[in-house]
């Protein structure tokens, strides 16, 4: 039975063809391939075994000769056009394909059970050349990333014991090849247009422990194991979420309601980013490796474009002036510590100025405070319609502006819609209290420190950095 005949996507003049004889007690497998418009046929079937009849053959429609297979068992790549084949098969039970599609980037299977079985982004397989094998670390392209929601699932979760196959990463696929295992630590980050950092992950990075299942509100397989990015030799996928890099002192968000036996995630406690172009950057050995990324908003989003700028427009300046501004109070912190450690030292004049730059660096930076916001339940990153927590009250400092902004920047997130005047007015305001106490924190460190430090120099102590 001729089961496929798939057309050329390149030429005209050229086809491939499945042929399944098992109804003849034939267990070998047959694909042929014509460049000539039929006149002649070459069997090519080179890496396949036997007792896998082929039901199916599909040229990619990006790379020429890129072609998949199926068989009674398991799928097939060939990257010489049929020349040779190899299996990718993965996670996939030993199942009937019957037919297979390439849809943008995923090959989609169908199996003879009425099953399917996707393998998501094959833009890896679509650059891998022969002068791949010696390179030392590839960056593959990533494919385009969609801003969606991928679980608004608000009822009970499906029990753990209910039969369920993964759901597509909730994020946008990172896929990189390292030829051996690397000498430090492999760092990834995702940067804007304009060089700032929008996400960072090294290898380094302690892994973020599990809740204590003595005090954890759920049984422990409800959590996602943590996702770590990996040093070792060979071929990686790595999955960004598309949220902003957490809040210093965020904390892990709670799990939502829209859980997955095995795979939840946490509530992200960071916005989406906005839609655009970023750049990708793996760096190994020392060496770094760029690739863009475009992100795109969900299709199905039917709110005016105007009014989406002014969700984007809020939530990264708000997301950006906490970043900002908490690291001010980081920066103050230290400030306050090299103030104490040279107090014992001054005397007269000297630790008098001291004890006034040091009075006058925690009216203005305030305490350190920890990053709050977007920690609920929910699809999105918490905060409700209503506006989100408005900004702390009392004096207005580096420090509490900043907590201010994280605590208002997630509630845009929950809905994508014109954002309510409650909003509107919650973020304006804590980013009107920013603004004002970063003012005084520039002159601060423009003015007064200089003058503290001549002081300092004035009595031969260490100047304050």
């Amino acid at each position: 039975k001729v089961f496929t005949i798939d057309p050329g996507r390149f030429s005209a003049l050229t086809a491939y063809a499945a042929v399944n004889t098992l109804r003849l007690d034939d267990m070998r497998p047959y694909i042929y391939r014509t460049h000539d418009g039929g006149k002649t046929w070459k069997k090519i079937t080179a890496g396949i075994p036997d007792r896998a009849p082929v039901s199916v053959v599909r040229e990619d429609p990006v790379r020429k000769g890129l072609l998949f297979a199926g068989s009674e068992t398991e799928t097939y790549v060939s990257f010489d056009d049929g020349e040779h084949w190899q299996t990718i098969r993965l996670n996939m039970p030993a199942t009937s394909i019957r037919d297979l599609v390439i849809k943008d980037d995923d090959v989609v299977v169908g199996t003879h059970g009425r099953g399917f079985w996707i393998l998501e982004d094959i833009n890896p397989l679509r650059e891998i050349t022969a002068a791949s094998v010696g390179a030392d670390a590839i960056l593959f392209k990533p494919t385009t990333a969609w801003r969606v929601r991928w679980n608004t699932n608000t009822d009970t979760p499906l029990p753990p014991d209910e039969t369920a196959a993964p759901n597509p990463a909730d994020g946008v696929f990172i896929n990189y090849y390292l030829k051996g295992a690397a000498d430090g630590p492999v760092v990834l980050e995702v940067l804007q247009q304009d060089g700032r950092l929008v996400r960072r992950y090294s290898s380094a990075d302690p892994a973020e422990p599990m809740p204590d299942p003595a005090t954890a509100p759920v049984p422990l397989y409800w959590y996602r194991p943590p996702q770590a990015l990996s040093a070792a030799a060979g071929m990686h996928r790595f999955v960004w979420d598309l949220h902003y890099q957490p809040l210093a002192g965020s904390g892990r968000g709670n799990l939502p309601i829209a859980a997955i036996a095995y795979n939840t995630a946490p509530v992200p406690t960071t916005p989406w980013v906005n839609p655009g172009t970023y750049t990708v950057k793996l760096t190994v050995n020392g060496k770094s490796y760029t690739q863009p990324l475009v992100v795109k908003q969900d299709p199905r989003v039917k709110t005016p474009a105007l009014h989406m700028q002014q969700v984007y427009t809020l939530t990264k300046a708000a997301y950006y002036g906490a970043v900002d501004a908490l690291a001010a109070s980081a920066r103050a912190a230290g400030i306050r510590a090299q103030i104490a450690a040279l107090q014992p030292k001054a005397q007269g004049a000297t630790a008098d100025a001291l004890a006034a730059f040091d009075k006058k660096v925690l009216a203005i930076a305030g305490e350190p405070a920890a990053a709050g916001g977007g920690r609920g339940r929910g699809a999105g990153a918490g905060g409700g319609r209503g506006g989100g927590p408005p900004a702390p009250t009392g004096p207005a400092t580096v420090a509490s502006t900043g907590a201010g902004l994280a605590a208002v920047m997630n509630s845009l997130m929950s809905a994508d819609v014109q954002p309510t005047a409650n909003q509107v007015r919650n973020i304006t305001t804590a980013q009107a209290a920013y603004t004002a106490a970063m003012a005084k924190w520039n002159t601060l460190m423009k003015t007064d420190l200089p003058a503290v430090n001549m002081t300092l120099k004035a009595a031969g102590l260490d100047v304050i950095k």
